[in-house]
């Protein structure tokens, strides 16, 4: 289906009318393994000498839909959904890292994959470094012998900022190493990392793909054009696997050999499989995508505009606005919108912040994006709230930020909401 618009893609990629039933909708397909037709086709699977169902943590056929429909929608080789987007991170660079690797992440970055890179990880030896996305200048000089990947957004939480994809991604080529861009808040109705250098692409699933608070996902894309076997940095997918008899799965698997490693090495061992029930929820709300980023964009838009010029706002950052910093960049990155998520500082500070979360009526207080409905979050009390405070203004969620998440109601009730909220 690769000669088809992105909108029929998302309605239709990966999917067909089942077998038996001739069910139009893709099946749940609620079980834990599937039968083999013989020992020699149980052989096959397991050895990778084939591809099918063993059990659904590994694979599953809702789930597989899902998979081929991200995979189209991101111009990827190959997809795996898991669990959660915490869980397609640890399952990246589980494939990709050993005890004592080293990596390369934004600042500009969600709080939750801050606290995970900086604590989390660290019990399996790997080591971060922080680096500033809006200047990747800096990059070359933060590289070491054991760096082995550099990691952003495509557009970073909590403040939408628009990040130069292919200047860092040319940073990470130079020095032999992958470059993985979250790519959750743009979607790629939005912004496709792979056409400008990306080499892995994850998702938090749960956002704007499935896009109706309902469901936990996470998708890791491989935009299949790294050579894994340069330089012996990535021994998982280059040398002898002991677990498959010899295998070396870059040889064996080609351009979705990052996939193919992360399912049968990571999803296999570490266990954070999706329930084919959330991949069905998620490839329904794919469907409605590019519908869906219209409307978060165009409400957006004009939310920022209100906020922009209230008296009780000190300032906005979204991309969209013509005299924002990165304005530039959306009309090159994702120029059909700047995204639905965005910060913005009020006057006042901390205790304003907390007083306006609790004023709003239509907008939700809770801690998510990507749903219909509109969100908000004062990030320095609840997401970044294990940051000190200069982190918390490294990372653009100081004492004062508010980040909203813009649904698809009508704007002019979303403007209201926020009016009467900011009252004295």
């Amino acid at each position: 289906m690769s000669d088809h618009k992105f909108e029929t893609l998302a309605v239709h990629a990966g999917a067909q009318p089942d077998p038996t039933t001739g069910a139009r909708a893709t099946p749940i397909y609620q079980t834990t393994s599937f039968v083999f037709d013989d020992a020699e086709h149980a052989a096959s699977l397991f050895g990778l000498q084939a591809f099918g169902n063993i059990y659904t943590r590994i694979t599953n056929p809702t789930t597989a839909v899902l998979e081929e429909r991200v995979a189209a929608l991101e111009g990827a080789t190959a997809a795996v959904a898991v669990a959660s987007g915490h869980s397609a991170q640890l399952l990246t660079f589980h494939t990709l890292l050993a005890p004592g690797d080293h990596f390369l992440a934004a600042r500009q970055l969600y709080g939750g994959s801050i606290n995970q890179f900086g604590h989390a990880f660290k019990k399996f030896g790997w080591e971060v470094d922080w680096f500033d996305a809006t200047d990747p200048t800096t990059i070359a000089g933060a590289i070491t012998p054991k760096t082995k990947a550099i990691f952003i957004e495509s557009l970073a939480n909590p403040g939408g900022v628009v990040i130069d994809i292919a200047a860092i991604a040319d940073e990470a080529h130079k020095a032999g190493i992958p470059l993985i861009v979250d790519n959750t808040l743009a979607s790629p109705a939005l912004c496709r990392p792979i056409e400008h250098g990306a080499d892995i692409v994850l998702h938090s699933a749960t956002k704007f793909l499935g896009g109706h608070g309902n469901s936990m996902g996470g998708i890791i894309a491989d935009g299949g054009k790294f050579d894994w076997s340069a330089g012996g940095k990535y021994p998982t997918l280059s040398e002898p696997c002991e677990s498959y008899n010899g295998l070396k799965i870059h040889e064996t698997f080609g351009n979705i050999a990052f996939a193919i490693a992360c399912r049968t090495l990571g999803l296999r061992d570490l266990g954070p499989a999706i329930s084919p029930f959330n991949a069905f929820q998620i490839l329904t709300g794919i469907e409605t995508l590019s519908l869906r980023m219209e409307r978060h964009c165009a409400n957006a838009q004009k939310v920022a505009e209100f906020l922009n010029a209230h008296e009780a706002i000190s300032w906005v950052t979204y991309a969209g606005l013509p005299t924002d910093p990165h304005h530039e960049l959306m009309k090159t990155y994702t120029p059909n919108g700047a995204g639905a998520v965005f910060t913005f500082g009020v006057k006042g500070g901390y205790d304003a912040g907390v007083a306006l979360v609790s004023k709003v009526e239509l907008f939700s207080h809770l801690a998510n994006v990507g749903d219909t409905r509109s969100l908000i979050i004062h990030p320095s009390s609840t997401t970044h709230a294990q940051l000190n405070e200069e982190q918390q203004k490294s990372a653009g969620a100081g004492p004062d930020v508010l980040r909203i998440s813009v649904g698809i109601e009508n704007a002019d009730d979303l403007i209201a909401d926020l009016a009467q909220a900011l009252k004295g």
